[in-house]
């Protein structure tokens, strides 16, 4: 078994930049991914279009060219998964990490698949796998889900969607337009903030107009075969349903990096200890990119603004690496 200089966990936009850096300084890596290249991408709507410009989520100073300033899903996987192919890169797909054992001369990292060393390691596995529960009685029926793909599937259905950001909306105004009887539930009292700007009066419009039914204040409180109940400022409601999307957010899978001894903040942000000089957790030798390193506070890091983590981490490698044959 080759004992390699770093171990990428993570496929994703950061993980890639991760592992083209590494490439370009000479270390000896692999980068490991549970599922396709730019696994979370691929799973995004399949209608997504980004928030950021194109340019913005370009890797490496590799152009990125789309139809319109803000690039769409398809575009993306594109785009990355040609850097991936056309550089190379040393990727395992499909795979998935089990363990993780530190040991005198680094790590050793376990697969369903594989066993690894490695002198380094970076976590690089975003959040969009554990989706944040409702925790209400009926969640786990099988017209409830958590993730949304195609408003073809809700045409002529009577469809709640809970949430407010981006994702929710999004979902709500594309099934509308596709026939959708379509119900809006908002914790808070008016829909967020955060929501593409151009998108955000589309969706006020359509509530004012009656298009889309929105109830803010209000929480589901209960899910049933062809119901759901709600509790609402003028007391509980009770809807005909038909689906639920449930498009609360998702997190980090904080329990894997607890296993790698990695310390959260012991507070409702979990923030992971790591040094932003050079991306080094309290665990030595153990690096964190991207989203991850916002914990609970997942809309702190994009694409745009991690994408310098690469180069921090690598440069941070490499010095230790030098100080080692300096010694």
């Amino acid at each position: 078994m080759e004992h390699l200089d770093l171990l990428i966990i993570g496929g994703g936009p950061i993980g890639i930049a991760c592992g083209l850096e590494a490439q370009k300084k000479g270390l000896r890596y692999v980068i490991i991914e549970k599922g396709p290249i730019v696994n979370s991408l691929f799973n995004y709507p399949i209608n997504m279009q980004f928030f950021s410009s194109s340019e913005k989520l370009e890797i490496d100073e590799i152009p990125f060219i789309s139809k319109e300033a803000k690039p769409k899903r398809n575009e993306a996987l594109e785009y990355y998964r040609r850097i991936v192919t056309s550089n190379k890169l040393s990727i395992q797909l499909f795979e998935q990490v089990t363990e993780v054992h530190k040991n005198s001369t680094g790590f050793t990292v376990i697969s369903d698949k594989h066993s690894y060393t490695a002198a380094h390691i970076i976590v690089a596995t975003g959040f969009y796998d554990l989706p944040n529960r409702i925790n209400v009685p009926g969640e786990d029926l099988p017209k409830v889900s958590h993730y949304y793909k195609d408003p073809h599937f809700y045409a002529s259905q009577k469809l709640a969607v809970i949430g407010a950001s981006n994702s929710a909306v999004d979902a709500a105004l594309e099934c509308y337009r596709k026939g959708a009887d379509v119900t809006l539930i908002i914790r808070g009292s008016e829909v967020g903030q955060r929501v593409k700007y151009w998108v955000r009066p589309d969706i006020i419009n359509r509530i004012k107009e009656g298009s889309i039914k929105a109830y803010f204040n209000a929480q589901v409180t209960e899910i049933r075969e062809t119901e759901l109940t709600i509790d609402t400022p003028e007391g509980d409601i009770v809807l005909e349903n038909d689906f639920v999307l449930a498009l609360t957010g998702y997190m980090p899978n904080f329990e894997f990096l607890q296993k790698l001894g990695i310390i959260l903040s012991d507070d409702k942000k979990k923030l992971p200890q790591y040094d932003p000089e050079t991306m080094e957790t309290n665990v030595e030798g153990l690096y964190l990119a991207g989203v991850i390193c916002g914990g609970m506070e997942t809309h702190k890091w994009f694409i745009e603004n991690s994408r310098v983590h690469a180069k921090i981490i690598i440069k941070a490698i490499l010095k230790k690496n030098s100080a080692r044959v300096g010694a």
